[in-house]
């Protein structure tokens, strides 16, 4: 089962999307946007961007866990990771979504 990317609005009439692995589980969560058309574009991003690895920052939170954010070639920050319990977990998430980021399946929440 592919992946896919759940659109929704937010808080104050902004929008976000989830990026979605075939068993349903959020892989990447994006920033918020001020309009539908600019959410669209953010996951345009991600679809473009989320193959190549130079384009993942590996990070760690302060609480020791690993994470990562996936960044545009401008460098701005297109989503991120949810916290993982290992670094091996992260790979497996990073590659999690170099395999459903050239989703084309875009749904609203």
């Amino acid at each position: 089962m592919a992946g896919k990317y759940e659109r929704k609005q937010a808080k104050d009439e902004q929008w976000m999307f989830n990026l979605k692995a075939g068993n349903g589980e959020i892989i990447l969560t994006s920033e918020l946007y001020t309009t539908k058309g600019a959410c669209d574009n953010g996951i345009a991003s991600v679809q473009k961007n989320s193959p190549l690895d130079e384009r993942y920052e590996r990070k760690e939170a302060k609480n020791g866990k690993p994470y990562f954010v996936l960044k545009a070639g401008n460098h701005q920050v297109i989503g991120k990771s949810e916290m993982y319990s290992s670094k091996s977990a992260m790979e497996n998430g990073i590659n999690s979504v170099k395999t459903n980021g050239p989703s084309t399946n875009i749904v609203d929440a």
